[in-house]
């Protein structure tokens, strides 16, 4: 999905690679550790780019990690001590924050959720996703201890642009992915016990929009729209990259000159990768007041989506209709 431009915007994105795997140090010391996570993104957002941080993203189960028993047992809820710390880091930090944890819905009811919680800029949540694929246990036919899955992919809107969340599990199922990506997503935390590169990869160059995963190991990385992994740590901490969401996609073309023709015409005005191994690049603009859609097109280049667009109509125009796909 090609996006429509209309100038730079800029987004600086922090993520966290943090091993939960031993003993749980209770939730008040829990939620420092995160707290701290986010106050060191927001510090190297300072620090590299001179701008706040927009958003950041937290492993999955990030406030219960750790925590042994059935989802009744480990669960916990969003009012209180969570939000109450969590949403007084964000207002601090005037950062979104997507907050992972076992959620405790209606324990009356017995519900409760594996859930990742968006947390304005004001601390105020902005919406929850609960995992639709939650994991069916070896030996049991209950899912993740008891949690139940969710039933809808839902894309929020934030002041800097559409965002939504997958977890760990839903990564290896084609349908949420696919859905964000016709509800127009264009980033997508991806919040995780396990981790991959490949695989979100492959759903970021399919549907046209930006991947960043946190993790308990291995490795946190972020992804762009050509399926490249743009920036990753392969161990215990954070980092923060900042993107452009108003980006132009371009296959190879003689007159592109492998991304060389945007530097010749507009030196530091303009941004991109270009991977000759691919024969493709990701382009952005750099001055506020000249989009790169506006760029391309006075070079006479042609997006990746319409190129494709016309290729296809004219190869059914020729063979008088689409090819068959028995």
């Amino acid at each position: 999905m090609e996006r429509q431009t209309a100038g730079p915007r800029k987004v600086v994105v922090g993520t966290a690679m943090h091993d939960m795997f031993g003993e749980y140090p209770g939730l008040e010391a829990r939620l420092e550790e995160l707290g701290g996570f986010l106050d060191l993104m927001a510090e190297q957002a300072r620090t590299r780019y001179g701008a706040r941080l927009d958003i950041a993203a937290l492993p999955e189960w990030a406030v219960n990690g750790g925590r042994k028993g059935t989802a009744a047992e480990v669960s916990l809820p969003l009012e209180g001590p969570v939000l109450d710390v969590m949403g007084n880091k964000a207002r601090e930090l005037k950062t979104y924050v997507l907050v992972p944890m076992a959620l405790a819905e209606d324990p009356e009811k017995g519900l409760y959720s594996n859930a990742a919680v968006l947390l304005n800029r004001s601390g105020e949540p902005v919406g929850i996703y609960r995992k639709v694929h939650a994991v069916d246990g070896v030996d049991s036919d209950v899912l993740e201890g008891g949690v139940a899955p969710g039933k809808e992919f839902p894309v929020f809107e934030c002041d800097f642009g559409k965002v939504a969340c997958q977890i760990c599990y839903d990564m290896a199922f084609d349908d949420g992915w696919e859905v964000l990506g016709r509800k127009g997503a264009e980033l997508i935390v991806w919040a995780s016990q396990w981790p991959g590169q490949i695989n979100p990869a492959a759903r970021a160059l399919r549907h046209g929009y930006y991947i960043l995963t946190s993790t308990w190991r291995n490795n946190a990385s972020l992804i762009d729209p050509t399926g490249h992994v743009i920036r990753e740590i392969r161990r215990e901490g954070i980092f923060v990259e900042q993107i452009d969401l108003d980006y132009v996609v371009l296959h190879w073309h003689a007159d592109l000159l492998s991304g060389k023709a945007l530097e010749d015409a507009y030196g530091e005005r303009a941004g991109y990768r270009y991977d000759e191994a691919e024969d493709t690049g990701i382009f952005w603009s750099n001055d506020p007041a000249k989009p790169i859609m506006e760029m391309v097109r006075e070079l006479s280049l042609v997006p990746k989506d319409e190129q494709l667009a016309r290729s296809r109509r004219l190869q059914d125009q020729v063979r008088g209709g689409p090819p068959s796909l028995d």
